[in-house]
């Protein structure tokens, strides 16, 4: 059970029948731009493949901000739903706490629905503990709308 990081489109496109059933929002024909946009920020996919063809996938990215010091995030975490219960999910994260560690990252986050609750389970059973509620509202872009005041100039 290797874990392998996804770098050409054929990697990348192979992973989608697997993410679909976490993102069903995103059509097949997005999937690999939205991928390649996202790696320009530091995203990365990994994914397991049996014989079969990929069973489990992760994204993820490295960051930093105030809360958190140096971090790993997890963005996507899923694995087909006949081969749940398999330990393809459990390597996985484990996989993504090694690549953490190695850099320099404090803490590994993710955020999960609320309505997850097989999820749920599942991060607290591999040692994660739920320290968050997530708020969200959505905003329409109007990209003729520009900020009322600038950011103030930095000194120095």
């Amino acid at each position: 059970m290797n874990i392998h990081i996804a770098i050409t489109e054929t990697e990348i496109t192979a992973c989608y029948p697997v993410m679909r059933e976490l993102r069903p929002h995103i059509a097949e024909e997005q999937f690999f731009s939205r991928v390649r946009g996202q790696e320009r920020a530091g995203y990365r996919l990994v994914y397991i493949q049996e014989p079969t063809g990929v069973v489990a996938v992760a994204g993820f990215r490295v960051g930093e901000n105030l809360a958190w010091g140096r971090f790993l995030y997890i963005d996507d975490l899923v694995t087909l739903p006949g081969h749940r219960s398999k330990g393809y999910g459990a390597k996985l994260l484990a996989w993504l706490k090694g690549k953490a560690a190695m850099e320099g990252c404090e803490q590994m986050h993710l955020d999960s629905g609320i309505q997850r609750k097989e999820a749920h389970r599942f991060y607290e059973r591999e040692g994660m503990t739920m320290a968050s509620l997530h708020f969200v509202e959505k905003i329409a872009p109007d990209k003729a709308l520009q900020p009322t005041s600038p950011l103030p100039r930095r000194r120095g």
